[in-house]
């Protein structure tokens, strides 16, 4: 029986994807190779349904991994490798995961890759807007909700703010595993030394410390449309399409459009209102937080 020996637990949108593709280019370390398994969420949904609230009603979680089984699959082409892991970022925000991975894996290794939760929450916000999730163009108008949403049984996709509390989600960790058994990194770690970062997290998992991945790529960035009004007009049936099909070539229209929709394509900046409604909100967690991992993080209390 096959189980990872290491999990990268979160947080969302802080970097997970990048590193996810970073440690799984190293020739010791094992990681799901397809991209629908990058994120199985098993120990979040262990025999639960896949099928969920949304915005939109229930929805099903097609890459979700609910029974041992199927999960222990995912890991059937594991050969000579030291590390063997996967990344699921609800893992750090569900209140059943950490219970979970102790009671089948014990001894693993747990990694986490935390972001100002102010700029995390945003960014959270402007993903769900670019896949189609968020319902509400307004971010403040979604915090303002949240609580409601989550009373109503809205699956964790929709938490923005509250997925930002680190420190009552990690603290259900150190509660359960050896301190020696987790890492926490930072967001910003990540962007300012891939390589420096790779390296500890190799370091810790028992691996060739000297390899180094190909960090050039930032993997899953968010993007949203600048202007609406250009957005919808590219996107939807109009008059001005139907008269430019007839009148360019197709190869010409394709290649204008999609120089056009990358232009219009942007990431707004987070409000400095909204943000110090959200640092009101996360300030005693940050301070907790910055004992249990000792680091400074005064930066995520400036507005």
């Amino acid at each position: 029986m096959i189980m990872p020996n290491f999990l990268l637990i979160g947080a969302a949108k802080s970097g997970t994807s990048s590193l996810y593709y970073y440690l799984k280019q190293h020739p010791e370390i094992y990681m799901p190779a397809s991209r629908d398994a990058k994120e199985p969420d098993f120990f979040t949904l262990e025999e639960e349904s896949n099928q969920r609230l949304g915005p939109y009603g229930v929805f099903t979680m097609k890459n979700a991994v609910t029974d041992l089984k199927s999960y222990m699959t995912l890991f059937e082409d594991v050969t000579n490798e030291t590390a063997i892991g996967e990344a699921s970022t609800s893992y750090i925000y569900s209140e059943k995961a950490p219970q979970r991975i102790f009671a089948h894996i014990p001894k693993s290794k747990i990694i986490a890759i935390l972001r100002d939760p102010s700029e995390r929450a945003f960014s959270h916000f402007l993903f769900s807007m670019s896949n189609g999730r968020e319902p509400i163009p307004d971010f403040l108008k979604t915090l303002r909700q949240e609580e409601k949403r989550i009373a109503e049984g809205w699956s964790f996709q929709w938490h923005h703010r509250n997925r930002g509390f680190y420190h009552a989600q990690l603290q259900r960790y150190y509660s359960l595993f050896d301190k020696a058994q987790i890492r926490v990194y930072l967001y910003d770690d990540l962007i300012k030394d891939p390589n420096t970062l790779c390296r500890d997290i190799f370091n810790f998992l028992g691996v060739d410390d000297n390899f180094s991945p190909n960090t050039k790529k930032q993997h899953n960035p968010t993007r949203v449309p600048k202007n609406q009004a250009l957005n919808s007009l590219l996107n939807s049936p109009n008059l001005l399409k139907s008269a430019a099909k007839i009148m360019l070539p197709k190869s010409l229209l394709k290649v204008t459009s999609m120089s056009l929709k990358q232009k219009n394509l942007g990431k707004p900046k987070l409000q400095k209102s909204v943000r110090k409604l959200l640092i009101d909100g996360y300030r005693e967690d940050i301070l907790k937080l910055q004992d249990l991992i000792d680091r400074d993080l005064s930066a995520w209390l400036e507005v």
